[in-house]
């Protein structure tokens, strides 16, 4: 910006197109990234323009809020408003339609995104292929074993098992009772004992 053009064309065209109350904050911040437009030569554009009339001014307090100038616009009639309502209400549904239809859509493209593409179920689909024919070559092994277990022996071995679990656990109160009657009169813990 040079130093003559302090802004004021810009923010007189961004007044007029917005058509709503600004206070020289806001339109600094509005305009800042835009044109570069620094806040002390905002606020000298917005009161130069206020003092030609270009816009209006209202102050409430210490608060400068500034507005484009209401009669360059023409004035609307009752029947205009309720067209403008009754288009509003419409591009409103309008919207609403396609918010709704967008998020479908996305639910859509994640669920096509985590689902397995052909080439990788045809891959998954081979892999599991391989590890079914492994099992059936270990099925068939087994079956085709000649040193099969009969029923008999497997009752056989559970009965003898049976034994010597009982035989064990017998031993083994006999070992603890010996082990308490002896700590009975031992000076030191059962630990100690049990290390020595």
């Amino acid at each position: 910006m040079s130093k003559k053009d302090n802004g004021a064309p810009v923010i007189l065209a961004y007044l007029n197109e917005k058509n709503r109350p600004y206070s020289a904050q806001d339109v600094f911040c509005n305009l800042q990234k835009q044109h570069g437009l620094g806040k002390t030569a905002v606020v000298k554009a917005m009161e130069l323009l206020a003092q030609e009339g270009k816009i209006k001014e209202k102050t409430y307090g210490k608060q400068k809020i500034y507005f484009a100038d209401q009669s360059q616009f023409r004035d609307v009639n009752d029947a205009d408003l309720k067209s403008m309502d009754k288009q509003i209400s419409e591009l409103s549904a309008e919207v609403q339609s396609l918010t709704q239809s967008c998020r479908q859509l996305d639910t859509e493209l994640k669920e096509l995104n985590s689902s397995l593409t052909t080439e990788e179920m045809m891959a998954e689909i081979q892999e599991l292929k391989a590890e079914c024919s492994g099992y059936r070559a270990r099925l068939e092994k087994i079956k085709s074993a000649t040193n099969h277990v009969t029923p008999e022996e497997k009752e056989k071995v559970y009965k003898e098992r049976d034994v010597y679990v009982k035989e064990w656990k017998k031993r083994k109160r006999l070992a603890s009772d010996m082990m308490n009657a002896i700590l009975e009169g031992y000076p030191k813990s059962k630990r100690e004992f049990l290390v020595s």
